[in-house]
């Protein structure tokens, strides 16, 4: 681990777009913009955890004031140096309890980031943080895996998601302590290397009621940007909690 950037270094910053190319691609960023652009409305919108801007640059792009949280310097260097990237503001620090100046319509957790808080405890500590942040009536949206233990069957604790030519990538459960951590062996010219990083994993339920001390209640839960259904066979939810107006 970088102590500096966390999990988040240098190495993983200046790959992690080309390592992460699927989620870059226009089809899947162009919903989750819409959707936080119509819940911004005329107001600012806070990153929680921005990274190399994969949505803040074409959220602000729409005309939506973006500032982001982010422990990652690597990370933000990289957004930095895209069109665009220097006119975003970032402070550094970790998201669970860093402050910014100023309230926003909506802050956002997106691609699974919420998991890098590796407790409980932080994890409810960045629904108060939000809920800070928040101006009444304002949204806080959290994109995030459901837990695949229906994968596992007894005895097993590991569940493979990337079988390529030279990449080869699975999640190791704890069902105990709900610790989870995700393994990335690569292969290249004949050397092989190996990463790994911890996460949380977390329940919906679990999560509507970190929402529920922190002052918030849930508006809407969706298997996807594009709205559609969650149901018991979703693998991921799109969930929108909001401060009440008098809040």
């Amino acid at each position: 681990m970088d102590d500096e950037d966390g999990y988040f270094g240098k190495s993983v910053a200046a790959t992690y777009d080309e390592s992460s190319a699927e989620m870059f691609a226009a089809d899947v960023v162009e919903p989750a913009v819409e959707v936080l652009a119509r819940l911004a409305g005329g107001g600012r919108a806070l990153e929680l955890g921005i990274g190399t801007g994969r949505i803040a640059l074409p959220l602000a792009g729409r005309g939506v004031p973006v500032h982001g949280i982010d422990l990652s310097r690597a990370m933000v260097d990289r957004l930095r140096a895209k069109p665009g990237g220097g006119d975003i503001g970032v402070t550094l620090g970790g998201f669970a309890t860093t402050r910014v100046d100023g309230t926003f319509s909506v802050a956002y957790l997106v691609f699974n980031t919420l998991m890098n808080l590796t407790s409980q405890q932080a994890q409810v500590d960045c629904f108060r943080n939000v809920a800070a942040h928040l101006a009444p009536g304002g949204s806080f949206v959290v994109e995030v895996m459901v837990p695949e233990l229906r994968k596992l069957p007894p005895g097993q604790t590991a569940v493979p998601f990337h079988v390529g030519a030279t990449r080869w990538a699975f999640d190791v459960y704890d069902v105990a302590t709900q610790a989870l951590s995700s393994h990335y062996f690569d292969a290249v010219d004949g050397h092989g290397s190996h990463e790994s990083i911890p996460f949380r994993y977390v329940w919906p339920a679990e999560l509507d009621l970190m929402a529920q001390l922190a002052g918030l209640r849930l508006r809407e839960r969706w298997a996807g940007w594009a709205g559609e259904p969650f149901t018991s066979e979703s693998h991921r939810h799109v969930s929108i909690w909001e401060k009440p107006a008098g809040g």
